[in-house]
C-alpha cells in the first residue's frame, strides 16, 4: 500500500517556523508507519542563490533594528496578503511550486509559514485538489496567515482561534492543537547519562539560549549571571553564531569550569531536562519546548510584534517571566539554589503543562484530518 504524503512547507525568516516542520514530520511517523514527510524551505530551495541573501539581510534588520521589525507586523496586522501581492510572491520567488507539487504528489500540503501558504492558496483557487492544512507558529494570528482556501487552521490557543474567528474564518476550519515539538521534548531523558554526555555538573544549572541565530541582547545581563559560576553551572546555546560564541570563549568570566558555551545542537530537549531555568527569546518554538519540559523561563527584549504576544501569553500562564534587570536574575538563582523551593515550582509548571498542552496533539490532529480525508 502507498505511503501517505505530507509535504510541509516553511521559510528560514527565524529557525522557529521550519523547526515546527521537522517537529511535525517526525511526530506524524513515529504515529504512523503509513506517512511519508518531506520538509522544504520553499525559498531556499527555489532559489538557493537569492533566498539566503534575503534570510541573510531579515536577519541582520532583527538583530540592528528590532523596532523597525516591529512596526511592519504592526502596520500589516489586520491585512492578509491580497491577490495581487500572493500573485508577486508566486512570480518574484515562487513560481515553481507547482512542478514541486507535481513531482511530489502530495496527500495533504502543511505550511508553517504565511508566505508558501499564500502561495499554495494561491494555486487552490487555480485548481490544486491537495488539503492545506496552516501551523500557526506563534501565540497571536496575524492577518497575513489567513486565506479562504485553507482547509484548517493548527493553532496554539484557544486566544489564536478566538482571532481566528474575529477575521471570519470559520470555527469548525480551526482546531487548537498547540505547536507541535520533537518527539525528544514528549519524555523525559536520563539525568545521569546527560550529565556524562555534556561533562556537566549535578548542580543548579540555567541554560541561556539566543536563539537559532545566537541573537543575545542585554549583554549586561548575562554578564551579571557569570557572577555566580562558583555556585550556578551556565549552559550559554548560541545556535549558528559562530562570532557571539567566539566572543563569549574568549572572555574571562565565562572561562570557568562551570561555564559551557555550545554552538548549534539537537540536543535542547536533554539540556532542558538537566536546566532549572530558561533564559530565553520568547519565540514560539523555544517557548514551546520549555513549556513541554516544565522548566521556568525567564524572556529578554522580545522583539516587538510576534515575540511581544509570545512573552504575554507564556507571563500571563505563570511559565515564565520577563527579564528586564538583576534583581530579577538574582532572586530567580537564589530560589534555583533552593532544592525544595525549585522542585515544587517545576511540579506546578509540569501540572500546568498537563491541564494547556499535550506535546503530540498537533501531530495526532494531522493525522486523524488525513484519515478523514481518505
Amino acid at each position: 500500500m502507498r505511503k501517505k504524503r505530507v509535504l510541509l512547507l516553511s521559510e528560514g525568516f527565524g529557525t522557529g517556523h521550519t523547526q515546527a516542520a521537522y517537529a511535525l514530520a517526525v511526530g506524524l511517523r513515529q504515529l504512523s508507519p503509513r506517512i511519508q514527510t518531506r520538509v522544504i524551505e520553499l525559498g531556499t530551495f527555489l532559489n538557493p542563490v537569492i533566498g539566503p541573501l534575503i534570510l541573510s539581510a531579515y536577519r541582520k534588520t532583527v538583530s540592528k533594528q528590532p523596532k523597525l521589525v516591529g512596526k511592519m507586523y504592526r502596520s500589516g496586522y489586520h491585512k492578509s496578503l491580497n491577490r495581487m501581492t500572493q500573485f508577486a510572491l508566486h512570480r518574484l520567488f515562487y513560481n515553481q511550486v507547482a512542478d514541486v507539487v507535481r513531482q511530489l504528489k502530495p496527500d495533504s500540503i502543511v505550511c508553517t509559514h504565511p508566505f508558501p501558504n499564500a502561495v499554495v492558496s494561491r494555486l487552490k483557487r487555480l485548481g490544486l485538489d491537495v488539503p492545506l492544512y496552516t501551523l500557526i507558529t506563534d501565540y497571536d494570528a496575524h492577518a497575513t496567515w489567513t486565506n479562504p482556501e485553507v482547509n484548517t487552521y493548527l493553532v496554539s490557543t484557544p486566544a489564536v482561534r478566538n482571532k481566528l474567528i474575529a477575521r471570519g474564518v470559520p470555527p469548525t476550519s480551526i482546531e487548537v492543537t498547540g505547536i507541535p515539538v520533537h518527539p525528544n521534548f514528549w519524555h523525559p531523558h536520563d539525568r545521569a547519562e546527560i550529565l556524562a554526555q555534556f561533562q556537566l555538573r549535578d548542580m543548579p544549572t540555567v541554560l541561556i539560549m539566543g536563539g537559532g541565530w545566537g541573537l543575545l541582547y542585554g549583554e549586561e545581563l548575562v554578564e551579571h549571571m557569570a557572577a555566580y559560576t562558583d555556585r550556578i553551572q551556565l549552559i550559554l546555546c548560541m545556535g549558528n553564531n559562530e562570532k557571539a560564541k567566539e566572543k563569549l570563549l574568549s572572555d574571562p568570566r565565562f572561562q570557568h569550569q562551570n561555564v559551557h558555551v555550545l554552538g548549534f545542537t539537537k540536543e535542547i530537549s536533554k539540556l532542558m531536562d538537566v536546566s532549572d531555568l530558561l533564559v530565553t527569546k520568547p519565540g514560539g518554538m523555544t517557548c514551546t519546548e520549555g513549556m513541554s519540559k516544565g522548566i521556568p523561563m525567564l524572556f529578554y527584549e522580545p522583539i516587538p510584534g510576534q515575540e511581544e504576544e509570545n512573552a504575554e501569553y507564556f507571563v500571563n500562564q505563570g511559565f515564565g517571566e520577563l527579564m528586564t534587570n538583576t534583581e530579577t536574575i538574582d532572586r530567580w538563582f537564589r530560589l534555583i539554589q533552593e532544592p525544595y523551593a525549585a522542585y515544587r515550582h517545576r511540579d506546578t509548571l509540569l501540572a500546568l503543562r498537563n491541564a494547556e498542552y499535550h506535546p503530540a496533539k498537533c501531530s495526532e490532529a494531522v493525522l486523524a484530518l488525513m484519515e478523514k480525508g481518505d
